[in-house]
């Protein structure tokens, strides 16, 4: 470890195991607007681009719906207050982060969830251990966009060369790009390596343990 300066994570399926209560919120705005329900494996497939994304692939017709918006304000209101019933850190994520702070590497999340719902869940899960959470507000373009990445950079005081991005999806490797800083891709979240390397993973890491050695 200490590669780094600084390392930023994704959140849903690389610090936290959030699906089960996505599932759990995408179904409950389904069921109650009328449509059909998705089983745990569809919604880890329409995960990891925001939550308009994640509501247009679950909803039919998508964002052509004429009751999308409240279907999304439904999901909204009841992941909102359901976040943390089964999400919990991967293992070894705790003391990951307990160890880079420990040797004075700076942390910061940056996720396409909505900002509120980041903040919250790093303050309960993680507390002083996180010390910058970023997600989406109508006021930075989320990723694969740098700006969220480049913003929780100023608010940590690091360049570019002093950083990392940690995550799992596709969405990850091309915000890292965009940012110019190099990306882990982690194998214990949404997606698998195939699809990870087909889309320009370069660094992989099985578990939690390897993924502390590359950093």
């Amino acid at each position: 470890m200490n590669h780094y300066r600084a390392v930023i994570f994704d959140l849903d399926g690389t610090l936290l195991d959030t699906l089960d209560d996505l599932a759990d919120a995408v179904n409950y705005a389904m069921k109650a607007h009328g449509y059909p329900t998705h089983s745990r494996e569809a919604v880890c497939r329409f995960v990891g681009n925001g939550i308009r994304s994640l509501i247009a692939l679950s909803l039919p017709g998508g964002e052509g719906n004429p009751q999308f918006d409240e279907v999304l304000s439904t999901f909204r209101s009841y992941y909102g207050s359901h976040s943390q019933c089964k999400t919990a850190p991967y293992p070894g994520i705790l003391a990951l982060l307990q160890d880079l702070r420990g040797a004075d590497v700076r942390v910061a999340v940056v996720s396409n969830k909505f900002d509120a719902a980041v903040r919250d869940l790093c303050a309960h899960y993680f507390g002083e251990l996180v010390e910058v959470a970023v997600g989406e507000s109508p006021a930075v373009p989320k990723k694969p966009a740098p700006d969220t990445v480049l913003r929780a950079m100023q608010l940590l005081g690091v360049k570019p060369a002093e950083c990392v991005y940690v995550g799992d999806s596709d969405v990850d490797i091309k915000t890292a790009q965009n940012a110019g800083i190099p990306c882990i891709s982690v194998l214990w979240g949404f997606r698998d390596s195939a699809f990870l390397l087909a889309n320009g993973a370069q660094q992989l890491a099985e578990d939690v343990g390897e993924l502390a050695v590359l950093l």
